[in-house]
């Protein structure tokens, strides 16, 4: 039980690396989420880079799924750049609450891609998520970095590929190293591999190892 007055989201989490207000994070992360439904995905640079890397925006899962046969939506013939007008019905700009006659979108996927492809650079980012995606999506992206070490670290090319498409018709077109990384992020990847290495042979709870023991430690004998 939590002191009185206390918040216990506001404690040090046991899921993160270090002291998170999660209510915080969280009024960021939908700031980013709506900047991403009644912006981003109407600009023709979102659009671009999307298509380059084969994910389809909410606009267009929303179009192909109610109305497959209207191309002209998703892709209108045009001599030069210029941004998708919204569906019917969604007025243009588009509102926070005409936004929400969109399914629940995950922007995940998205931050998911930008990393494996070497695209996640702060401008783009920005592009996609607005003002606040440095509270709200830079947690997210430094944690899919993490992630993308170790699916490269735990598997074949092929394997990881695989576990970066989105079904046929959004494969992931090319895997690029994880762009511009710190010594200080490989030192935390290490450090989060050993534990999960400890993880896998139950080496938890009384059993963990002393901090600065190798997990893999061989017998000197």
């Amino acid at each position: 039980m939590s002191e009185a007055g206390e918040q216990p989201f506001h404690r040090e989490q046991p899921f993160v690396d270090e002291q998170f207000d999660i209510l915080a994070w969280y009024h960021s992360f939908q700031s980013c989420v709506r900047y991403f439904l009644t912006t981003a995905q109407w600009d023709c640079s979102v659009q671009a880079l999307a298509a380059y890397l084969n994910i389809q925006l909410p606009f267009q899962r929303t179009l192909t799924h109610n109305q497959p046969q209207n191309y002209s939506l998703l892709y209108p013939r045009t001599s030069s750049p210029s941004p998708v007008t919204p569906p019917p019905g969604v007025p243009h700009p588009v509102t926070a609450a005409h936004a929400q006659q969109f399914p629940p979108t995950s922007i995940l996927p998205y931050i998911r891609r930008l990393v494996a492809t070497g695209w996640d650079y702060p401008a783009i980012l920005h592009g996609f998520f607005g003002d606040d995606w440095e509270r709200g999506v830079k947690p997210l992206q430094e944690h899919e970095r993490r992630n993308y070490l170790f699916a490269a670290k735990s598997a074949s090319w092929l394997e990881v590929k695989q576990a970066y498409d989105m079904g046929v018709d959004e494969t992931v077109p090319f895997l690029k190293p994880l762009r511009q990384a710190t010594e200080e992020e490989i030192r935390a990847a290490e450090e989060g591999w050993s534990e999960w290495l400890a993880m896998q042979d139950w080496m938890l709870g009384p059993r963990a190892p002393d901090q600065g023991v190798d997990i893999k430690e061989e017998d000197e004998n």
